[in-house]
């Protein structure tokens, strides 16, 4: 039987479905950021260029971005659990399929469009469904989740290298389609929870179901088109940072070496943030705009490095962008309430997707047209950067102008990013846990 709390539990099972949501993310996004090691072996099998063989990814991203809020909708309808499970079939099949591809269209509709769709309707219906369990402790809960990606490319970007070089790329697809499978049992683990402000019942209206009066509320929009202008840069790394190191002369481990310290450097930046945005020393809002910064200025020294001093250059881009993902999925309750945050995650998702979509295919071109990756890092900062400065139109992103004392802070399921009547809303830490600023 679905449970029914007064409030998220903030643990209990949650901690299931936080480890369960671990396991989907580096089965998705992990694998799809070591899957760029694949990529010279297949432009060299069908005879075509860096940039026609990054649109598999840049497909695969766009697909899992684009139908987010399908998945949404669907979970949204149906439940998480049976939405997750059904992706997971869905995306092995992508894979086995790719395996037997006999050009690189077959690829593009087997990991772009099958594999991408499955990955649709995992990634959002969970990161919504482990949001829905926390409160106090939500954005660490999300950073340990997000951390599967780090995690997962810290396995099999050293793994998918050995597989390429033993069995081939066809028989590394066919393997790594064995391994996404997993999706499914993970799915399993996302038992229903209702809250205080949930609908009484399912949206029947398709438009209800996807969310999209929540363009209505100004806080969301103004995130909404920050993310979009950094998912223009953010995925970059995901399809090209292995490409670039080879270009370096790092060789194949090497290469594989780069991503994995990048991954290092991620997963861990993901469980610290967590845990520093829960204290609420700092509104989330505001560590967001610095986080994403730093995140721009660090693929440009990835992009102008060498050698050496692009393990180190790798390094401190993984722990700026380790840094913003949690932040990115932990402020939506905050702007949308609990009962929207699965339908706000797949609409982000979605507007991510339209650089996601385009940023890696430019990347490429860019690499065709100059010989290496360096103008296409320098890009891929510079729009991260103006989606972080964006991101200072959010409430409490900035200080404001005058002292103000702590109110107590409103339910969750109401948002506590949202605008309140003479009063100043606090972090998720709670009453005391920020001395803020108003007018």
């Amino acid at each position: 039987m679905t449970p029914q709390p007064a409030g998220p539990p903030d643990g209990g099972w949650g901690w299931v479905v936080a480890a369960a949501a671990f396991a989907i993310n580096g089965l998705s996004y992990g694998l799809l950021r070591s899957l760029g090691l694949a990529f010279p072996d297949l432009a060299e099998h069908f005879d075509r260029s860096a940039q026609d063989t990054a649109w598999i990814s840049a497909l695969a991203l766009a697909v899992q971005q684009a139908a987010s809020p399908v998945g949404s909708a669907l979970s949204t309808r149906w439940g998480a659990r049976p939405v997750v499970m059904v992706g997971g079939v869905l995306a092995s099949l992508g894979f086995v399929f790719s395996a037997f591809a006999r050009s690189l269209l077959h690829l593009y509709l087997g990991l772009g469009l099958l594999a991408g769709f499955g990955w649709a309707l995992v990634f959002a219906p969970a990161l919504g469904t482990l949001s829905r369990y926390f409160s106090r402790r939500r954005v660490l809960a999300v950073g340990l989740a997000l951390t599967g990606n780090g995690a997962s490319s810290l396995l099999l970007a050293p793994a998918l290298q050995l597989l390429l070089d033993t069995f081939g790329w066809r028989g590394a697809l066919l393997l790594l389609g064995a391994i996404t499978l997993h999706l499914t049992p993970c799915g399993a683990l996302l038992l229903p929870l209702v809250l205080p402000g949930d609908p009484p019942a399912p949206p029947r209206s398709p438009l209800a179901a996807l969310g999209l009066g929540l363009f209505t509320r100004r806080a969301f929009s103004i995130f909404a088109l920050g993310t979009a202008l950094v998912g223009g840069g953010y995925f970059v790394p995901y399809v090209h940072l292995a490409p670039h190191a080879l270009d370096r002369g790092l060789g194949g481990y090497g290469a594989a070496l780069v991503v994995a310290v990048a991954a290092m450097g991620d997963a861990g930046a993901r469980l610290v943030c967590g845990w520093l945005a829960d204290q609420g020393w700092v509104p989330l809002p505001r560590l967001l705009a610095v986080f994403g910064a730093l995140t721009g200025l660090g693929l440009w020294v990835v992009g102008l490095s060498w050698g050496g001093p692009l393990l180190a250059a790798a390094v401190a881009y993984g722990l700026s962008a380790g840094s913003y993902a949690p932040l990115v999925f932990g402020v939506l309750p905050g702007l949308v309430g609990v009962g929207g945050v699965v339908q706000a995650t797949g609409l982000v998702m979605m507007l991510m997707s339209l650089g996601g979509l385009l940023g890696p295919p430019l990347s490429g071109f860019l690499r065709d047209e100059t010989g290496d990756f360096t103008a296409s890092f320098l890009l891929s900062g510079s729009l991260i950067l103006s989606g972080s400065f964006i991101y200072i139109g959010l409430p409490r992103a900035l200080p404001s102008c005058g002292l103000a004392s702590p109110p107590a802070t409103p339910p969750p399921e109401t948002g506590e990013l949202l605008p309140a009547p003479q009063a100043v809303l606090l972090s998720p830490g709670g009453p005391g846990s920020t001395l803020d600023t108003t007018c």
